[in-house]
């Protein structure tokens, strides 16, 4: 059963499980990317792991500077330290679930996420503060 619904443009975050109702242990979410979605900026973790696996339609993520298809049945595992994103470059929506071990983020960080990008052109400056304060470290894109 979800705890909330957050939509962020073109995706949707369902969380199953929080770190609020964990103590912690584990964020569980389904993520449903529309066509050309993408993560807004890469960027990695510092202090927990993602597991991510593929339910409907398929969705690029680009891990470590490979990309990796994930479709249903699929499965990726991004460990603390990497850089990744991800984009939908298909024309179907497509969802997967995301496991963060140990809980890090819970709904707060997409809640301010959707805020500052629901306000128009988000400020580069705000959203790289509110990566950091939730433990997220923005890397800028390479060009090409």
């Amino acid at each position: 059963m979800a705890t909330e619904t957050i939509s962020i443009g073109g995706l949707e975050l369902r969380f199953l499980q929080s770190r609020e109702t964990t103590d912690g242990g584990i964020d569980m979410f389904e993520m449903t990317a529309q066509p050309n979605a993408r993560m807004p900026v890469p960027h990695y973790h510092e202090s927990w792991d993602e597991a991510v696996y593929g339910l409907d339609g398929t969705i690029n993520f680009h891990i470590d500077g490979q990309d990796t298809a994930i479709g249903p049945g699929q499965s990726a595992f991004i460990r603390r330290g990497v850089v990744h994103g991800f984009a939908n470059k298909t024309q179907a929506p497509a969802t997967c679930l995301c496991v963060l071990t140990p809980g890090a983020l819970g709904p707060g960080y997409f809640r301010e996420i959707a805020a500052l990008l629901g306000a128009g052109a988000p400020d580069p400056v705000k959203m790289k503060e509110v990566m950091l304060r939730h433990g997220l470290i923005p890397v800028a894109p390479r060009p090409g």
